[in-house]
């Protein structure tokens, strides 16, 4: 098995999104693409996050289409998802929902705005590492 490449099914990326809550936001802003880590949550099929009032939010209501990526690794295999979707952001009751969530900021900036990410397309690769160069590290 090491060091083989295997295709992830939708549901098992599903199962890494809800086990993590780190991840990457890929989105257009007026000049480039930009990617920035953010916490998150999953939310039946959608990605949810905080943030605060800045250039990520604003590009993000701008041009709703992003990518989301998180990862795991082990000693001995590593996982990628890729997920692309539309955002827009939650208001009243759906954005106090977020409390219930496994939602909480990192740092202690206002994070006042909710979005969700409704995810359209879901991708993911499962590596079984093999790692020659562990024998050096002893």
């Amino acid at each position: 098995m090491v060091g083989h490449v295997y295709t992830m099914t939708p549901e098992d990326c599903w199962e890494l999104l809800r086990r993590r809550e780190f991840g990457r936001l890929a989105y257009h802003d007026s000049r480039r693409v930009q990617i920035v880590p953010v916490n998150f949550a999953v939310d039946n099929n959608r990605i949810i996050f905080r943030t605060a009032e800045g250039s990520k939010f604003s590009s993000v209501m701008e041009n709703a289409d992003v990518a989301f990526e998180t990862d795991e690794l082990t000693d001995e295999a590593a996982m990628s998802v890729i997920a692309r979707g539309l955002a827009y952001e939650l208001t009243g009751d759906e954005a106090m929902m977020s409390d219930q969530m496994r939602l909480r900021p990192w740092i202690k900036d206002a994070k006042n705005h909710v979005v969700a990410v409704d995810i359209s397309e879901i991708s993911g690769r499962f590596f079984y590492l093999s790692k020659p160069w562990t024998h050096m590290m002893r």
